[in-house]
């Protein structure tokens, strides 16, 4: 059998482009056989099919993509990659944290104002105004150190700080300026302490005077109102000191004009006494006007 010139029938893909459609074998007149009708349109029908199916498989692939798509969304607008980090829940957002440029918040302050220094309203006489007197400096009519009690005796007042001073001490008050002398004088027993008070105007008139007395800078024995005289002509024992604008003084003997030597420790520790006592009552005066200031 000859297949002419092409040589033998190729096979027939209805997916092939290039392949060639059979022809059939039957009923054949003239000199060609006609086309298979039949076949034509079963392998049409399968083409439209298979279309469909591609389509349909191709929409569902798209449908799960969209899918997909949306839930990244939906997960990126509820907080991002917070599943992977727990704490971004905490932070806040960018608009809400602080420019570093911006401006630094200022508070007002919270703390209170420091103390006031009570020795600056006793070391000059601009700020120490609070009324002053012997009775006011030494008040009542005994005075209680521990366990020993003092009995107050007379007191005495004078602008003219040089008469109530004795030996070195009228010029060293004169030179320094004093402006007033305060006195009382305590007793225990046979012992009697005078305290002398020199008011300055300033705190440096106290400390010079302070510094230019000596072991006789001493002021005058205060006896009266059943107090003997004492310490006019015997051996006593004096201290000075000075706080704020005011320097103090005291002299201590016996009553009974014995002289006082470094056995007899009562009477040292009389004059301590009544030194820290005054030392005390000048500090006191300052604290008064301290804490009237800071609350006026």
């Amino acid at each position: 059998m000859s297949y002419g010139q092409g040589g033998p029938p190729s096979q027939w893909d209805p997916w092939k482009p290039q392949s060639q459609q059979p022809w059939t074998s039957g009923g054949a007149s003239g000199s060609g056989q006609g086309p298979d009708w039949a076949a034509l349109a079963d392998a049409s029908e399968t083409r439209h099919k298979r279309r469909r199916l591609l389509f349909i498989g191709g929409g569902a692939i798209a449908t799960v993509a969209i899918g997909t798509a949306v839930a990244v969304a939906v997960v990126s607008a509820n907080g991002g990659d917070q599943a992977s980090d727990p704490s971004s829940s905490q932070l806040p957002a960018t608009a809400g944290l602080p420019s570093a440029t911006g401006t630094v918040p200022s508070f007002a302050p919270t703390s209170a104002p420091p103390p006031l220094d009570p020795k600056d309203f006793v070391s000059s006489v601009q700020k120490d105004r609070a009324p002053l007197a012997p009775d006011v400096l030494f008040p009542g009519t005994q005075l209680t150190m521990g366990d020993t009690v003092y009995k107050k005796g007379p007191t005495a007042d004078t602008r003219d700080c040089a008469s109530a001073a004795k030996a070195t001490l009228p010029k060293v008050l004169t030179d320094n300026e004093c402006s007033r002398l305060l006195r009382v004088t305590y007793t225990k027993d046979d012992i009697a302490v005078t305290v002398g008070v020199a008011v300055f105007d300033t705190e440096a008139q106290a400390v010079k005077a302070k510094q230019q007395a000596d072991a006789r800078s001493i002021v005058k024995s205060l006896a009266g109102g059943g107090v003997k005289g004492f310490c006019d002509g015997a051996v006593c024992r004096s201290t000075t000191n000075s706080y704020g604008r005011y320097a103090y003084f005291t002299l201590s003997g016996f009553t009974d004009a014995k002289n006082v030597t470094e056995q007899d420790k009562a009477v040292f520790s009389t004059g301590d006494d009544l030194a820290e006592f005054t030392f005390r009552q000048i500090r006191r005066r300052g604290e008064a006007q301290a804490s009237a200031a800071a609350n006026g």
